[in-house]
């Protein structure tokens, strides 16, 4: 067994996991899972630049970070940045307070291996189950960027496309940092649609998405619709692993969060108090990839790139 670290900083929030992993018989075993709510891409979008703000709060969470995994004596740590840090003019600030707090230097990746890392992590579970045909299309929902990965084995396709639950919110939901729009009215939700099926018809450029059987969603818009969809009073990573969400619910779901306030959305104990904004526009990135490829469901992963990039250490 081998005990390693890894950081996924993403645009929405930034994860750590360290685990005990067994490269012989693929057995990873949690010893701390855990994600702090960032929002280091506010304003990439627009400005192109990372906010000291939004650095300042993932300074933070990598200072906390550091101190659970000298705890817990992990040999090895890696840590991968996405499109957030990849999008920004001033990313060199990122990799500088990341290399001062943690002693390792960020890997700006690119969305191909993001994607790499997504499918590997998704997938490695899957392995001989019968009930799930191959290929997987394995979907990433970030909050800057989403990877389409298709494969069974091994990948045979990726792509990473510029949609996200922070940049659609951000780009048609928000203006001067204010919500404009919520509920969001009709032709605020058409101008995102609008900008998802342009995205689609990029990642179909690269990746056949009609060959796909079986849609294994990940990352935090699709655990939240799950959470909600099951009905959970709270969130439990463990009810939600695996589970299977017919694209009814999912549609039911997108058109609930869709048409009530932020104060509504707050209510509902699943959604994480840093998604409430953002999860309408997330789930409609969802709904619209099921549509687009006919999937009559997800099976929903908490394992994602996380766990890829775990396993990159062994």
């Amino acid at each position: 067994m081998r005990r390693v670290a890894a950081v996924d900083c993403g645009t929405n929030s930034i994860r750590l996991l360290v685990a005990d992993l067994d490269p012989a018989t693929g057995e990873l075993k949690d010893l701390d899972r855990r994600m702090t709510i960032v929002r280091l891409g506010q304003g990439v979008d627009r400005t192109g630049r990372l906010a000291p703000e939004a650095l300042e709060r993932t300074f933070a969470a990598c200072r906390e970070y550091a101190g659970i995994i000298r705890e817990l004596g992990a040999e090895k740590l890696r840590f991968v940045a996405t499109s957030a840090s990849r999008d920004a003019e001033n990313r060199d600030d990122f990799v500088r307070g990341v290399r001062d707090i943690l002693g390792v230097e960020p890997e700006v990746i690119t969305g191909d291996q993001e994607a790499e890392f997504s499918f590997t992590g998704a997938t490695k579970e899957l392995t001989g189950r019968t009930d799930l045909a191959t290929p997987y299309l394995v979907v990433d929902i970030g909050g800057g960027s989403t990877e389409f990965v298709l494969g069974s084995d091994a990948v045979r396709a990726a792509r990473s496309v510029d949609i996200g639950c922070v940049r659609m919110t951000e780009r048609h939901l928000v203006q001067d940092g204010r919500i404009i729009a919520d509920p969001p009215g009709e032709d605020r939700v058409a101008a995102i649609k609008a900008d998802l099926a342009r995205a689609l018809d990029q990642a179909a450029e690269t990746v056949p998405l009609a060959e796909a059987r079986t849609l294994v969603g990940l990352a935090g818009s699709v655990t939240t619709v799950a959470a909600i969809a099951l009905n959970l009073s709270e969130y439990d990573s463990a009810a939600i692993h695996h589970s299977r969400i017919p694209l009814s619910q999912v549609r039911e779901i997108t058109q609930r969060l869709l048409t009530t306030t932020h104060e509504e959305r707050a209510k509902i104990p699943a959604i994480h108090p840093g998604r409430v904004d953002v999860i309408a526009a997330g789930a409609l990135v969802l709904l619209s990839i099921m549509e687009r490829i006919g999937a009559e469901e997800v099976v929903v992963s908490e394992h994602d790139i996380l766990d890829g990039i775990a396993w990159s250490c062994a």
